[in-house]
């Protein structure tokens, strides 16, 4: 049972990292914003590592292994920069939907990549996460600004993030999840700062200070309790009721944008989010 909370404690703080995110961007970079953010989140990350003794596996990573660690973290590094953008631009409740149907381009990844099969259960959850992520991103109105940017960042983060997992599953079997993720979450620090000096604007962080900076060290460290809570519960519980669970983070999402940012879901939002919850749980057959 502790094993459970501790699931439901790693989506809802992953639920809170978007949601203050969202507040952390109003005046920031948002790539500036994201290399402060991934600092926060590598001291968590390697925090993790030493918590559970995996670091004693540092020398047994192969060259190959290594290799695929720095690709698989580029891809989270473009996912994550991409992600901030989206935020930056647009609402939580479209952004995030999106965002979780990384999980329909990774499923499609591996079975034209790797070759694996797709049950009649997973295409059917697919259809239902696809239909679901397209009813709730659909922006009504006629606004032709720079909001309507957010859509295209959005589905760049899911590409990108998909690819993530494809990565790792070609090329890091061997190597422990969490000195993995802290491996990667080197590669995604380094990426962000290169990308925040490459621009060359002297004032890139100007918009970082006060209520912002908070609002996006408070991210990080809503990032790293979330990772701190599903790894423990992963270790003391079962990896079919954890794994769902941390999935179904969207649903405190979609609340807490109505509470505290004040988004609105629309009927057919409503319905959309349904489907994903639906498909969601079918990737389980």
């Amino acid at each position: 049972m502790l094993y459970i909370i501790f699931a439901l404690l790693s989506a809802l703080f992953a639920a809170i990292t978007s949601i203050l995110c969202k507040c952390g961007l109003k005046t920031a970079d948002s790539d500036a914003a994201t290399a402060v953010r991934t600092a926060v989140v590598l001291v968590f990350s390697w925090a993790i590592v030493f918590i559970t003794g995996a670091y004693h596996d540092i020398g047994s990573i192969t060259g190959h292994s290594l290799l695929f660690l720095i690709l698989s973290g580029c891809a989270t590094g473009a996912s994550w920069l991409f992600y901030f953008k989206a935020l930056k631009y647009g609402d939580v409740n479209k952004v995030a939907p999106i965002d979780k149907s990384s999980v329909v381009l990774a499923m499609l990844m591996s079975f034209i990549f790797l070759g694996e099969t797709l049950s009649i259960y997973k295409i059917a959850a697919m259809v239902l996460i696809a239909a679901g992520t397209l009813m709730m991103s659909v922006k009504h109105g006629g606004k032709k600004s720079k909001s309507n940017r957010w859509f295209f960042y959005a589905w760049l983060s899911a590409v990108f993030a998909a690819l993530t997992s494809i990565l790792g599953k070609i090329g890091v079997q061997d190597v422990n999840s969490n000195l993995g993720t802290a491996i990667r979450t080197i590669v995604v620090l380094v990426m962000a700062w290169l990308v925040v000096f490459a621009k060359g604007k002297k004032h890139v962080f100007s918009g970082l200070g006060g209520k912002n900076a908070v609002f996006i060290i408070l991210s990080g460290v809503a990032t790293g309790a979330s990772w701190l809570c599903y790894y423990y519960a992963l270790r003391i519980g079962d990896a079919s009721v954890v794994v769902p669970i941390d999935k179904l983070s969207i649903i405190p999402v979609i609340i807490f944008s109505r509470i505290f940012l004040k988004e609105k879901l629309s009927a057919p939002a409503f319905g959309g989010l349904v489907l994903i919850v639906a498909g969601t749980v079918l990737t389980l057959f």
